[in-house]
């Protein structure tokens, strides 16, 4: 039942074009995506990471449900894409939905731009309004320490942070779809998924600097993640639900 409600609820959902400074962007599924946008998406992930396939790139995709799609409004060239897809699980009796994102980049150009999570946090917090019941979750996996900056701005609270140690009850939801998305490569103990064949970031893109470090966020980020330099990925979760927003998070989603 709680799979038919939530496919009746968004099997066809994409939002419409919107556009934000320098972007314009929309959510799409991934079945609709063109060739050519497919190629495109392909190019700009490998011009920034290591070891990128197009075998492996291919079936990532296909397990997702949709793709953020971000285009220059001069060119129309894409600039940035992420993919998102649902875990439907059950957690000690509780029905759990967690959105899960995948590949994700944007070019550093177009760092600052807020047409991402704009796009990101409507369509996801569009879907869990209307799951009654359930335990709503972002599982997030960061192998660079931008994306995992973007948690602080946007939520009240997070897991894992310097800021307190993970509760028990949300430990066992992460360990439970760490190991339920990556079985063979989710360390529940660092909280740390390894891949055989990692795809780390190009040297030079968002490295972790002297300054940086004087984050704290950064700073437990590089210590929780030692091995991100070489595409050690952090698993982290959030509860997705208004309350747990920052004011910032309040205005990108418009809640």
């Amino acid at each position: 039942m709680l799979q038919q409600e939530i496919i009746l609820n968004s099997a066809s959902l994409s939002l419409p074009l919107a556009q934000v400074g320098r972007l314009a962007g929309t959510v799409r599924p991934v079945a609709e995506l063109r060739p050519g946008e497919r190629r495109q998406m392909y190019c700009l992930l490998a011009r920034y990471f290591n070891n990128v396939q197009p075998g492996p790139f291919e079936r990532d995709l296909a397990e997702k449900e949709w793709v953020i799609l971000l285009t220059d409004t001069e060119q129309g060239q894409i600039r940035g894409f992420s993919t998102l897809m649902r875990l439907q699980t059950e957690i000690d009796g509780q029905p759990v939905v967690a959105f899960f994102s995948g590949d994700t980049i944007i070019e550093p150009a177009y760092w600052g731009e807020t047409l991402l999570p704009r796009l990101w946090g409507r369509h996801v917090f569009g879907l869990a309004q209307h799951l009654q019941g359930v335990k709503v979750y972002w599982f997030l996996i960061s192998s660079g320490y931008k994306t995992y900056r973007c948690l602080p701005v946007f939520f009240r609270e997070f897991y894992p942070t310097y800021e307190r140690p993970t509760p028990p009850a949300l430990k066992q939801v992460l360990d439970y779809l760490g190991r339920l998305k990556f079985p063979a490569e989710y360390h529940a103990e660092q909280g740390i998924i390894r891949f055989n064949q990692a795809a780390p970031l190009r040297p030079g893109v968002a490295e972790i600097t002297g300054r940086r470090l004087k984050d704290p966020h950064v700073a437990f980020f590089a210590a929780a993640n030692p091995g991100h330099v070489d595409g050690d990925e952090l698993a982290c979760l959030v509860e997705l639900t208004p309350s747990n927003l920052t004011p910032a998070g309040r205005r990108v989603v418009g809640v």
